[in-house]
């Protein structure tokens, strides 16, 4: 691929913030699943290397996403017109499904290693509890609202549609395995409270799966019948692997949970109480995580066929659109270790330890790519919005670049401008 051709003008940081599109969570969603790798990595797991590790990318993630909020609530307040806008695009709304899922991954290794490392004991627990529930919330909304408003305020087409359809709905799947991060630590305070989580967790996967699967079958026809998508958007053919790998993932948390609560005690449910219910749970959960897995490696065998094929046609430049391959790598990674640790099998182990090694690299390439374009601005590019600065945008008259224009400029059409940059993805 090739790398950025021209070096472009300075942009300032005003103008910075502008372009700071929802795509940008994406870079925590692929950081998080990197401190995960690192926390389940199957050789030398729990050493004192693969926990400062851990430590590393998760305290690098939390700084991120803390920046991220902060450019995030500036772009809205200086340029408010913008939210609306955004919304109705048909491509840039359908990002806001990374910001829950890349807070997830925050709370994930904030219980996995924080807290199970001896901090904060059951307030800090709670509080990652608490925190989770607002991300539920949150995914409810991007899976519901968002298909919502595609469905009644977006045009769309088969032949346009990319795998970016999958974020708004992938959000559910991410949450549910969050949810099974927590309920065994929340077990040793409540079993209620653990069982409520891994309900409602079951729910979510199950919710998040049956979109994505139909999203999906849709996207495969799309393939079929119009090729894959050109230039920097034949990445996106990875997504897929993201709702297989973290669906399985997640329903192979849920198992272990109703493994370690069932049978209950007490309660009207004979089938709860039957006492073999957990252990047959988490058989099925184990069966439908290896059903999950070999969906998500059918979806990257097309995936690399897909690159290669439009890589051998064309070069392309390196856009924020790559960080769009971590995440799905990630979890798919982690999936192959955790069917390791449940089957003991050494092809998981190994090939799970090849693919974390690779998805590292490949994140070490995409975060200093990024770091090199970041400092003047080159990589929050939106050609079409080049001629126009800022007072401009905001609707006063303007020459065109051809010849003199009486016709003023509305902040709806430099946005909307901008919007047409994130159709790569």
């Amino acid at each position: 691929m090739a790398t950025h051709s021209s070096s472009p003008s300075r942009k300032s940081l005003k103008d910075c913030v502008r372009h700071f599109t929802p795509a940008w969570f994406a870079a925590i969603m692929g950081t998080g699943s990197i401190s995960i790798l690192f926390h389940a990595f199957p050789y030398a797991n729990g050493s004192t290397t693969m926990v400062v590790f851990t430590y590393i990318f998760f305290f690098l993630n939390l700084a991120l996403f803390i920046i991220f909020n902060a450019l995030t609530a500036a772009r809205y307040i200086l340029f408010p017109d913008i939210w609306s806008i955004m919304l109705h695009h048909p491509t840039q709304s359908l990002f806001l499904g990374t910001y829950p899922m890349g807070a997830t991954t925050l709370i994930n290794i904030a219980v996995g290693l924080i807290y199970e490392g001896g901090f904060g004991g059951q307030a800090f627990l709670y509080s990652m509890w608490a925190f989770w529930w607002l991300d539920v919330a949150i995914s409810v909304l991007c899976a519901f609202a968002i298909v919502h408003v595609m469905k009644t305020r977006q045009e769309h087409a088969l032949q346009r549609m990319t795998a970016v359809w999958l974020l708004p709905v992938v959000t559910l799947i991410v949450a549910s395995s969050t949810g099974g991060v927590l309920a065994s630590p929340l077990a040793q305070y409540s079993e209620s409270h653990s069982l409520i989580t891994l309900t409602v967790s079951a729910v979510l996967v199950f919710m998040g799966l049956g979109l994505a699967l139909m999203i999906l079958t849709m996207y495969l026809l799309r393939l079929i019948l119009y090729g894959v998508p050109p230039s920097a958007g034949v990445l996106s053919v990875f997504i897929p692997l993201g709702p297989m790998g973290q669906g399985g993932f997640s329903i192979l948390l849920l198992g272990q949970g109703f493994q370690s609560l069932l049978p209950l005690k007490s309660g009207g449910s004979a089938i709860l109480q039957q006492e073999h219910a957990g252990e047959i749970i988490s058989v099925l959960s184990i069966c439908a995580a290896m059903v999950l897995w070999s969906l998500a490696t059918m979806w990257f065998i097309y995936a690399v066929l897909a690159v290669v094929e439009v890589t051998h046609q064309t070069r392309f430049p390196f856009k924020q659109a790559f960080w769009g391959l971590i995440f799905p790598n990630g979890v798919y990674a982690n999936l192959t270790v955790q069917l390791y640790r449940e089957l003991a099998s050494p092809f998981f182990r190994v090939w799970g330890a090849i693919y974390s090694a690779g998805t590292l690299i490949l994140w070490a390439w995409v975060f200093v790519r990024t770091l090199t374009l970041v400092h003047n601005g080159a990589i929050f590019e939106s050609p079409c919005l080049e001629d126009f600065d800022m007072a401009r945008a905001e609707g006063k008259r303007v020459a065109s670049p051809h010849g003199p224009s009486s016709a003023p400029v509305s902040a709806t059409t430099t946005i909307a401008c901008s919007g047409a940059t994130m159709s790569a993805h």
